[in-house]
């Protein structure tokens, strides 16, 4: 494809063929992925590449200056904006043609010489744009926009657009009603990616700057044309945009900029009243839709909070009915209920349940424990609004059991792998279900390193190798099958939820047809850079790295803690025990069996001796000397196996040992004991109740699969 390549070449020793500038503001992770396939793509064009920071917090400029010493930095002292940072660099470009790209972007090895040749083919064309996917395989519609005239806004902003997309009287907006696959002559295209002839630019001069981050990509195409170029879109090479990463940390403010833009591209170049709508219509619109728009975003964001009050409301009122009935005060139930909620809910603002952690039963649990605290301390010291102790140890109880609980229901739901709970709820289940793409080496190393995390997050099903390697079928207990047309048997037999590529050695064109071709498939594509730190999706990092263990608060530790784990171990076993000793002195009588000692090692490494009856496997009643010693306070529902012990001391070895254990939940087998170390700590980490419950539910589970497996 680059032999002979018309693009390898200087004019009057000052003007090259290509230079692309990229803007960055705290996308170190997608800038680095950016760069890379850049630099793969214009490995046969003369070129040059701009990276504008804009006053990055994440280290971003350092990290550019070290890791792409040919990269032309411009450090901006403030953040400039989108169109002003550009125009930075822009005053310094030297090439025919300029390509503006957005950093969190992955474009083909074949992208911009696609593009390059069709515009030297084109010598009309002012600009072009290629195919841009979203992380999911679909087409990005901004890739090819009609302006925003009053009729087009008007059709889009009041749904039009979307209840006819084939329509090219109302489709225009997004251009719906062409053919993706075709070249086509448009309007606009995205400013995530447009590749732009150097002649046109310097006719229209720089952007219009008073466009902070949407819209001067519209308004820099409607100049391109109003000096009589074109435009054009041409779907024959594609990139994939992670939209919106750079803006992700402030929504609001995010949409707040996108309807400032739009307000004012109208009244920049339509505000002449030329069309049968006015212009201030359009305007109006605008607003309206802006604000319902944050309506929409408040009420999203308001689902899970409105969900706890309303199990936070049935709590209050089950405990005020069981201490005052048949009386039931409404008039001081109204004021403790305003009180009391609030502290709940704040409690769970503060430890992140809102934000970061909305399925976390453990910081649930701590939230609602906190809650009942203070609400406790306020029927001791406010005796006007704390009416009865006994209601906020009622409500207390009764949230300890709802709020963590219908957390952990989602969570075991996801788990069992039911299709509606899969396909909607299943992003936020512990563990995710994923493939592998990549080379035999990168996906050994990615596949141990996902294997090693402390929260157990994927289930990787199987590892797809783009070419034959004789003699693998396994790589770390994982199958392993060669060739790209597995991949799509494999999302739908498996039930994939994400498949994450290892892109140190796979080609990006081939990637990115993966991608294409999965467009209706409910699959989550995600990158791994050759590092191997992060994991990059959709608009999103996700670190891999190992948590640093000397700067953790192990709960465990605490008495608090170590007593509410020991309690909970006497009340279950004493339940099992009077419950199960009856029928096991029947079996036992049945069948004859006889006792034999089993040492364990338990906590602080004392030796203790369970004596466990012969020929029992298969009962249930087998586990009843175990529960004996939980009881006892020799051993407890879950810790490390008991079977394991290592020579060397750590302390997730002050645990007593478990009936059950952690790596076990996972279903992880061959850990090494680094690896299990590892999943203890991170339980001792982040212990609660009902991470014991998750545990051993998961496990009973896992059992009960086990055993239907084996009988079939």
């Amino acid at each position: 494809m680059f032999h002979n390549n018309p693009f390898y070449h200087v004019i009057n020793g000052q003007c090259m063929t290509l230079s692309i500038i990229i803007v960055s503001y705290n996308v170190r992770e997608f800038l680095e992925q950016a760069l890379i396939s850049i630099e793969r793509a214009v490995a046969r064009i003369d070129h040059e590449i701009f990276v504008v920071d804009n006053n990055s917090m994440d280290g971003s400029a350092e990290f550019v200056h070290r890791r792409f010493p040919g990269v032309r930095l411009i450090a901006s002292p403030e953040n400039l904006g989108f169109a002003g940072a550009n125009n930075l660099a822009l005053s310094e470009a030297k090439g025919r043609f300029i390509c503006l790209i957005n950093p969190d972007t992955i474009v083909q090895e074949d992208t911009f010489f696609t593009l390059l040749t069709f515009l030297e083919e084109h010598p009309e064309a002012g600009a072009a744009g290629c195919k841009i996917l979203n992380p999911d395989g679909s087409l990005q519609l901004a890739c090819r926009r009609s302006f925003p005239t009053p009729w087009v806004a008007f059709t889009k902003i009041i749904g039009l657009a979307a209840l006819f997309p084939g329509s090219s009287l109302f489709g225009r907006y997004n251009l719906t009603f062409l053919d993706e696959e075709e070249i086509s002559e448009v309007e606009a295209i995205s400013g995530s990616f447009m590749l732009l002839r150097g002649e046109a630019i310097r006719q229209i001069g720089p952007l219009d700057d008073s466009f902070f981050m949407y819209g001067e990509d519209l308004d820099y195409c409607f100049r391109i044309h109003s000096a009589g170029w074109k435009i054009y879109y041409v779907p024959a090479t594609r990139i994939i945009h992670f939209k919106g990463e750079s803006s992700k940390r402030s929504p609001y403010e995010q949409r707040r900029l996108f309807y400032e833009a739009m307000r004012l591209f109208v009244n920049k170049h339509f505000r002449r009243n030329s069309a049968w709508i006015p212009s201030w219509t359009l305007i109006v619109a605008i607003r309206m839709r802006a604000l319902a728009a944050f309506l929409s975003a408040a009420l999203r964001s308001a689902v899970w909070p409105l969900l706890d009050l309303l199990l936070m409301t049935l709590s209050l009122t089950v405990a005020v009915y069981l201490r005052f009935s048949p009386r039931f005060p409404w008039e001081a139930f109204l004021i403790v209920h305003l009180i009391y909620s609030t502290i709940w809910l704040v409690a769970l603002i503060l430890q992140g349940v809102y934000h970061s952690w909305r399925l976390s039963v453990a910081r649930t649990t701590v939230a609602v424990l906190i809650g009942l605290v203070i609400n406790s301390a306020i029927t001791f010291f406010f005796k006007e609004i704390g009416f009865s102790r006994l209601v906020v140890l009622y409500a207390g109880l009764l949230n300890l059991l709802l709020l963590p609980g219908w957390r952990m229901v989602l969570k075991l739901a996801a788990q069992l792998h039911g299709r509606l709970f899969y396909r909607t709820l299943g992003h936020l289940a512990l563990r995710r279900t994923a493939i592998l793409v990549g080379d035999r080496m990168s996906s050994e190393a990615l596949a141990s390193r996902l294997r090693r995390r402390l929260d157990a997050a994927y289930d990787v099903r199987a590892i797809v190798l783009p070419r034959p390697e004789e003699g693998i079928t396994t790589i770390e207990d994982i199958p392993v099958y060669t060739g790209l047309a597995h991949i799509h048997d494999l999302l739908r037999r498996e039930r994939v939820q994400e498949v994450i590529f290892a892109t140190d050695r796979l080609p990006y064109q081939e990637m990115l047809a993966i991608i294409s071709a999965s467009t209706h498939e409910q699959v989550s594509f995600k990158l791994v850079p050759s590092s191997m730190d992060v994991i990059i999706g959709k608009a999103s990092v996700e670190y891999i790295e190992d948590m640093p263990l000397m700067e953790i608060h192990y709960k465990l530790q605490t008495p608090i803690y170590r007593f509410i784990k020991r309690s909970l171990d006497l009340v279950l076993a004493s339940l099992i025990l009077l419950l199960a000793w009856p029928v096991w002195l029947w079996q036992r009588c049945m069948a004859g069996r006889r006792r034999r000692p089993v040492t364990y090692i338990g906590e602080r490494r004392q030796s203790f001796t369970v004596k466990e009856w012969e020929g029992s496997e298969g009962g249930w009643w087998r586990l009843l000397p175990r529960i004996a010693a939980i009881w006892r306070g020799r051993m407890s529902f879950v810790g490390p196996r008991p079977e394991s012990h290592p020579a060397s001391s750590s302390l997730a070895w002050s645990l007593k040992p478990g009936l059950t254990s952690m790596e076990e939940a996972g279903h992880a087998p061959a850990l090494s004991e680094d690896e299990r170390e590892r999943l203890r700590l991170f339980y001792m980490k982040n212990y609660s109740p009902f991470l014991d419950a998750e545990i051993l539910i998961k496990n009973a589970i896992a059992g009960i699969q086990k055993e239907e497996r084996s009988e079939i």
